[in-house]
């Protein structure tokens, strides 16, 4: 699914929106751009294909064992372990390695091996009745009220649900995708029993459908949100760091057409950044879904009211990824995967919560790649406002309006005043490395011209003259000369 960059502001295709198998379906990005009912084609195509590979790597092993055991046997001749228990012995083994094998890559096997296992398996685990909390018992009691306004088909319902959340805790060792891929295929075989069997219409299949996502997904909640087993909890790190770092775009830079200085247009800014941050705190995916919808029909609202005129897709997305950087939604990627793995498929491949999930997706994929060409800066300008340098100028003082806070005012104000501080700062810093540079090539300047001059007039150091002798060094006969004349005094 690729983003598009102009001059004019963020702009997608609508048609990069949709299934790139052209079902006509929405796509996701979780699922390579394919719906999920292609997405989940693929997978099972994928999965047959690692299957028969296996088989195929099994049988191949085998026929290994085979000839290197007659080899053995007729070099060796007859050997303490008869052929039998040799074969008992690879026969075992052979069944072990299938087994293991099928368990693998069969994460949703039929009901009956699923009850077998189940029934063999160890619980050393408490009941889930018994770990249910007050909000999982109120789900709990109206999802059996609603069912019993169904009859025959809601008890029908009610026993493939009860099933099914008693498999759960035994599925826990698998993979999440697994997990997922368990729950999509308990959705879809449902649906298809209420339509088949039970003649149930469409409209009600989707309310009921509804009601067992509610259901299941409030029991299930705590153990597949952002299990351990995943990097989910890593990429919520990463997009928060990385729209903290952002936090210095301005709407006119994603081209956002949104008035904020209109007070009903702030208002629906408020309640749109309170509704995407709500989605944390839902436990049903059809809930976390519902949040983005709101928060899309509040951005749709307010561009309504800026521009006097339907909004279109093109405003939408600018908008959108404004509403994120500005509320940065805690633990974002968790809550998009846990609806893409569990949320009934129907809701993200039709309607506005498929249409709207599927821009926000749009919307944090566009902010992880975010750079100066797709707001319109210079590399430069760009790499200044990520490091915390400086930051765009803010609207001066003179432009509010004469009803705006004082406070507000004066926050602007200072904003103001700390980015010419760190543009002064920055400055000086710049000169005095400039500074540092011009003395240390005036010193290596200095030396090598001294170098030069000492190469072209070198240095002779000559050895010290002999002292002078006395005129009567050489006369050896000077010791027995009388000693000098002493000046003497005499009273007169």
């Amino acid at each position: 699914m690729s983003l598009k960059s102009e001059r004019r502001g963020i702009h997608v295709d609508q048609s990069e929106l949709l299934c790139k198998k052209g079902c006509g379906y929405y796509g996701n990005p979780a699922w390579q751009g394919f719906c999920s009912k292609c997405w989940r084609e693929e997978y099972h195509k994928a999965r047959q294909r690692q299957i028969q590979e296996d088989w195929e790597l099994a049988e191949r092993l085998q026929r290994e064992e085979e000839e290197a055991f007659a080899s053995s046997q007729s070099s060796q001749g007859a050997q303490s372990l008869t052929f039998s228990k040799f074969e008992e012995k690879k026969t075992n083994e052979k069944t072990r390695k299938v087994t293991t094998v099928k368990k693998f890559f069969s994460a949703s096997s039929r009901a009956g091996s699923k009850k077998a296992e189940i029934q063999e398996a160890k619980a050393p685990s408490p009941s889930i009745n018994r770990q249910t909390s007050i909000e999982t018992d109120r789900v709990t009691k109206e999802f059996i009220d609603f069912l019993k306004t169904f009859h025959k088909t809601g008890q029908e319902v009610y026993k493939q649900t009860k099933m099914f959340l008693e498999a759960m805790p035994y599925k826990r060792d698998l993979s999440i995708e697994e997990q997922s891929e368990c729950t999509q295929d308990f959705y879809q075989n449902v649906a298809e029993r209420m339509q088949t069997r039970g003649k149930v219409p469409p409209e009600k299949v989707e309310k009921i459908m509804d009601q067992i996502e509610k259901h299941i997904m409030t029991r299930l909640y705590k153990f597949v949100f952002c299990p351990e087993t995943t990097d989910d909890e890593k990429k919520d790190l990463a997009i928060q760091k990385r729209i903290r770092a952002l936090h210095w775009v301005t709407p006119q830079m994603l081209c956002v057409p949104v008035n904020e200085e209109i007070p009903e247009v702030s208002d629906m800014v408020v309640k749109a950044i309170t509704d995407i941050i709500e989605m944390d705190s839902k436990r049903v995916p059809r809930d976390k879904l519902a949040c983005i919808t709101r928060c899309s029909k509040h951005i749709f609202n307010a561009i309504k009211i800026t521009k006097n005129e339907p909004a279109s897709a093109d405003d939408f997305l600018p908008t959108l990824i404004y509403i994120v950087l500005k509320g940065n939604p805690p633990r974002l990627q968790s809550n998009i995967q846990y609806i893409t793995r569990f949320c009934n498929p129907s809701r993200l491949m039709t309607g506005e919560d498929g249409y709207y999930f599927t821009n926000l997706c749009c919307a944090v994929a566009f902010i992880e790649k975010l750079d100066a060409q797709s707001l319109n800066l210079s590399q430069e300008d760009f790499d200044r406002y990520m490091s915390g340098q400086t930051s765009p100028r803010k609207q001066e003082s003179e432009s509010w309006p004469p009803e705006a806070c004082l406070g507000v005012k004066q926050m602007y104000k200072n904003l103001d005043l700390l980015s010419q501080l760190n543009e002064r700062q920055e400055r000086i810093m710049n000169e005095a490395k400039k500074l540092e540079k011009d003395l240390i090539d005036w010193t290596d300047g200095i030396a090598k011209e001294v170098q030069d001059i000492v190469e072209k007039y070198p240095l002779e150091i000559k050895p010290p003259n002999q002292p002078l002798a006395a005129i009567d060094s050489e006369n050896v006969e000077n010791d027995k000369l009388p000693p000098p004349l002493q000046p003497q005094v005499y009273a007169g």
